[in-house]
C-alpha cells in the first residue's frame, strides 16, 4: 500500500542544495517562517546546539553519518573543529502549506537518524553527492531532485519506524498501522467523498468501535475532525494557488461555500479571506 503518494501529490515538497562541502568552526542556521532544513553529514565530528526548548535535546556530538531533518523553522548551531571542519551536503525545504502541511505536523521538531540505518539510501545519497560535488549541465537541479529523493525515502523509513524518531502521535503513527492506513490513504485520495465513520471502519476492516478508539489513540484525535483539518488544508492550499471558495467547497465535499467559511473559521479563527490576505 502506498502511503505517501496521496499526500506528496497534494502537498508537494521542493528543495533546494545551498551548501555541499566543509564547515569550519560555528555555522549559524536561523529560524525564518517556512524554512525546513535537511543537512547530510558525510565526514567528520561536531556538536549540535539548540536554543532551549526548541528540540528535546538542547546539545549532542555527532560522530558518524547522519541525516538532520528540521521539518520546521528552528534555530541550531553545527560546532565544527575551526580549521578541518566536517563534511557536509545541505538543501533547504519547502513543504506546501509551511507548518500546517500534515507532513510536517507530525514529525518531531528535529528527525535524526545515521545514514545506514535507512535501507537503499545510500545509491541515492552517492548520486546526490556526485551532482553536488561536480559542476555540470544541470548539476544544481538534479542535485535538488535528488534531495527530494532522500527525503522521501527518509519518510518512508520514518513511517515503518516511528518511535526510533520520537513519534508518538498524529499522521505518522496512523500511516504505521496497516489497518488505519487503508483509511487514511482514501481519504487522502478522495477527500471529497461522503466518508463516515461506518465507511471509514469498514476500509479499514474494524468495528466502528474498533476504529474510532485506535484511530484516537494513534492520531489524537477523532476520524471526524481529521477529516475535516485535512479538508482545511487542502482548502488553504488551493486559495494560495488562486482557487475561488465557491469551488473549492464542492472539490472538498462542503455542501456550499458558506459551510466551508464556517468550518474554516472555527478551525483557523479567521475568515478564508482575511486567512488568505493575511497569508501572502
Amino acid at each position: 500500500m502506498d502511503r505517501l503518494t496521496a499526500l506528496l501529490d497534494r502537498f508537494r515538497v521542493r528543495t533546494r542544495l545551498f551548501h555541499t562541502g566543509k564547515l569550519c568552526g560555528r555555522s549559524t542556521f536561523e529560524p525564518l517562517p517556512g524554512r525546513a532544513f535537511l543537512h547530510v553529514l558525510r565526514r567528520g565530528e561536531m556538536e549540535v546546539r539548540h536554543r532551549p526548548g526548541d528540540t528535546d535535546v538542547p546539545r549532542f556530538h555527532l560522530a558518524e553519518p547522519t541525516l538532520l531533518l528540521y521539518p520546521r523553522p528552528v534555530h541550531h548551531q553545527f560546532v565544527n573543529p575551526p580549521e578541518d571542519g566536517s563534511d557536509f551536503t545541505c538543501a533547504t525545504l519547502d513543504f506546501d502549506g509551511g507548518e500546517r502541511n500534515p507532513i510536517v505536523q507530525s514529525l518531531p521538531s528535529l528527525v535524526r537518524v545515521p545514514l545506514d540505518t535507512v535501507e537503499g539510501l545510500r545509491p541515492a545519497l552517492d548520486l546526490l553527492f556526485a551532482e553536488a560535488d561536480h559542476v555540470r549541465c544541470g548539476s544544481r537541479v538534479l542535485a535538488d531532485r535528488l534531495f527530494e529523493v532522500v527525503l522521501i525515502q527518509l519518510l518512508r523509513w520514518i513511517i515503518d519506524h516511528p518511535a526510533e524518531v520520537g513519534v508518538t502521535s498524529g499522521l505518522i503513527m496512523g500511516l504505521s498501522d496497516p489497518r488505519l492506513a487503508k483509511a487514511l490513504v482514501a481519504l487522502h485520495r478522495s477527500p471529497y467523498e461522503d466518508w463516515s465513520l461506518a465507511r471509514m471502519a469498514s476500509t479499514a476492516g474494524m468495528s466502528r468501535s474498533a476504529f474510532a478508539a485506535a484511530f484516537k489513540d494513534a492520531t489524537g484525535t477523532t476520524p471526524a475532525a481529521y477529516l475535516t483539518d485535512w479538508r482545511l488544508s487542502l482548502g488553504a492550499s488551493m486559495m494560495r494557488s488562486g482557487r475561488p471558495v465557491n469551488l473549492i467547497a464542492t472539490e472538498l465535499g462542503f455542501a456550499s461555500a458558506s459551510s466551508f467559511s464556517k468550518a474554516f473559521r472555527q478551525r483557523m479563527g479567521v475568515s478564508p479571506r482575511k486567512w488568505l490576505a493575511e497569508s501572502v
